[in-house]
């Protein structure tokens, strides 16, 4: 594989969209972030639905991106040690469990909010 050619200047702004969007049809993929896409819309339906204001909205919108972005991350390692160390580590099983983790403290966060914006 030929190495990718790096954009500068004003084209590299587009280039960049482009690798974004890749990375979020790759993402796309991960049955983990299908879910999570699920629930970010079923949020947004509970929030309309408690009346949540303009503000608290904004914060579960933020909350949502970082753990999509948590997401890509976890992904990223997960495929990175899949690349690297194709057998079985016990470093490579530590490795996905840590960002496995941090997505799960992330959601756990998401749950909290949203049960202290719709009952509290």
């Amino acid at each position: 594989m030929a190495p990718i050619e790096k954009k500068k200047g004003f084209s590299h702004l587009f280039a960049a969209g482009g690798y974004s969007f890749h990375g979020f049809t790759r993402l796309l993929k991960e049955e983990a972030f299908r879910h999570e896409l699920i629930g970010f819309v079923l949020g947004l339906v509970v929030f309309f639905i408690a009346g949540a204001s303009a503000l608290q909205f904004m914060i579960f919108v933020m909350l949502m991106f970082v753990l999509f972005a948590v997401e890509s991350l976890n992904t990223a390692v997960e495929e990175i040690i899949d690349r690297v160390s194709p057998e079985r580590s016990i470093e490579g099983k530590h490795a996905k469990d840590l960002g496995s983790f941090a997505t799960f403290c992330l959601i756990t966060c998401n749950v909290i909010y949203a049960v202290y914006v719709v009952f509290f």
